[in-house]
């Protein structure tokens, strides 16, 4: 689908509801995210607009037809299934998930292949839509409906992500939230607030490696 499509979706975030929900997630994501040493891994990057602005050295996506447009944007853009990462063990500082595990086939092997290229030291931070939240609700909806790039995706609540993430070895160290306010196709600018939220439609979580029993 996103082959196909990968032009059409990356223009929506030249429009104007597209460009200011990127720049809200992406101001609830700086802070988490440039703490992460280099060299940083964004994993479903498809067209590299996050991994561009955060600087990103490396994006991976299954799909060529975004990756092309992640290239670029000077990421070095990689085609690989985020459940069988083509890369060594311990060797990036971060991995960045923006809106992945919910496209993900099995997201617990997701983030179990995004610990094993960590760093000891490395940080995991992933910017997820609950689906325990008005906005979650609305893309879930969407997709039952036949949206192109809702249609098929599983979205998941916050209890889901934090418990997915503990059952592949890590621990949540920070966590930031956007989008408070109710869904609209004319969403208005706001703050990003430390911590989760209750109802915020995108969560960012911060999480680290445990260490082995």
């Amino acid at each position: 689908m996103f082959e196909e499509l990968a032009a059409r979706y990356d223009a929506w975030y030249d429009s104007a509801h597209g460009r200011l929900l990127f720049d809200l997630e992406l101001a609830c994501l700086r802070p988490l995210v440039l703490p992460g040493p280099r060299p940083r891994l964004e994993v479903g990057v498809g067209s590299g607009r996050f991994a561009a602005a955060f600087g990103l050295e490396v994006g991976l996506d299954p799909v060529r037809a975004p990756l092309r447009l992640a290239a670029g944007r000077a990421v070095a853009a990689v085609q690989g299934a985020g459940e069988r990462l083509p890369f060594g063990d311990r060797i990036f500082g971060a991995v960045v998930l923006v809106i992945t595990l919910c496209f993900a086939d099995d997201p617990a092997a997701l983030l179990g292949e995004a610990r094993r290229v960590l760093l000891p030291s490395g940080l995991l931070v992933a910017g997820v839509v609950p689906l325990d939240s008005a906005w979650g609700r609305r893309y879930e909806a969407q997709g039952r409906a036949g949206h192109p790039f809702y249609q098929g995706v599983r979205f998941l609540t916050l209890a889901e992500h934090r418990r997915m993430l503990a059952d592949a070895g890590f621990t949540v160290t920070g966590a930031r939230s956007t989008l408070t306010q109710a869904p609209s196709d004319d969403p208005v600018e706001e703050d990003a607030q430390d911590g989760v939220v209750p109802g915020a439609g995108f969560v960012a979580l911060q999480a680290r490696r445990q260490p082995p029993l």
